[in-house]
């Protein structure tokens, strides 16, 4: 039997690049990160790590880049960031009530000033009539302020991702020049 999978890594390899609108976002939010002396941390879901990787595709990020946990599973949330059953139960774990306590849960674990939470949708399952497929929910906390966002975006399940990631980017920019 054959495999069409190598071990010689050139092979295999996809090169992750970040496009070059939303590296200039982050470049921007890190410069205003490092001028206040703040840091950012992030917990993702359906975006499994992007934001992560798109502050960390700029050079420098290690100084205002404190930490990001992938919290998939609704085990995860609730073990990690302390998101509690009822919450889950009652709400879902695509909600504004979610998002809100994942925030709380990476502040509380990761001291940042800047936190961003997402939770959502991605496809193509998982949509209901209630929360259809592009359904995301954001948590945000800079500083004092908080907000929840829910979007909903159109596309497939890489586009929804996408613009999850973008849009979580441009809204710390905002939140954070609005500080």
């Amino acid at each position: 039997m054959s495999s069409t999978f190598s071990t010689d890594s050139t092979v295999n390899a996809t090169p992750l690049i970040l496009d070059s609108a939303l590296s200039a976002q982050v470049q921007v939010l890190g410069d205003a990160l490092k001028a206040k002396g703040w840091t950012v941390s992030s917990a993702e879901s359906c975006t499994g790590g992007g934001i992560a990787f798109a502050f960390t595709s700029v050079a420098g990020s290690s100084d205002w880049f404190n930490q990001s946990w992938v919290t998939y599973s609704n085990d995860a949330k609730q073990n990690v960031l302390g998101v509690t059953e009822q919450s889950l139960v009652e709400y879902g774990a695509v909600s504004k009530q979610t998002v809100k306590e994942m925030a709380a849960g990476v502040r509380r674990n990761s001291g940042a000033q800047l936190v961003v939470t997402v939770s959502g949708v991605a496809g193509p399952g998982g949509g209901t009539e209630e929360k259809p497929v592009g359904t995301v929910w954001f948590g945000f906390l800079c500083g004092e302020r908080e907000a929840q966002i829910k979007q909903v975006f159109s596309g497939n399940r890489h586009e929804v991702r996408q613009h999850a990631i973008t849009f979580a980017i441009t809204h710390l920019v905002k939140m954070l020049s609005e500080n």
